[in-house]
């Protein structure tokens, strides 16, 4: 079984090379406290699609993306 330990240093090892990760699973297995808990150890930019002001922020890219560290 591979540990949340194990794959939070992966994601941010290839956060270190890649400006943006995308998690799959099923539902309720931890895929939105993961990443919220490594972007903010990152001081990253986190946005839950599934969330209705996230999603909406993302229709312009451009400019959701201005404000954060990357843009």
């Amino acid at each position: 079984m591979i540990t949340r330990s194990e794959i939070s240093e992966e994601m941010t090892r290839r956060l270190e090379n890649n400006p943006g990760l995308v998690l799959l699973g099923p539902r309720q297995c931890g895929k939105t406290t993961l990443a919220r808990q490594v972007a903010q150890e990152l001081g990253a930019v986190f946005f839950d699609l599934e969330h209705p002001d996230d999603a909406r922020a993302l229709e312009n890219p451009m400019l959701a993306l201005e404000s954060t560290p990357v843009g």
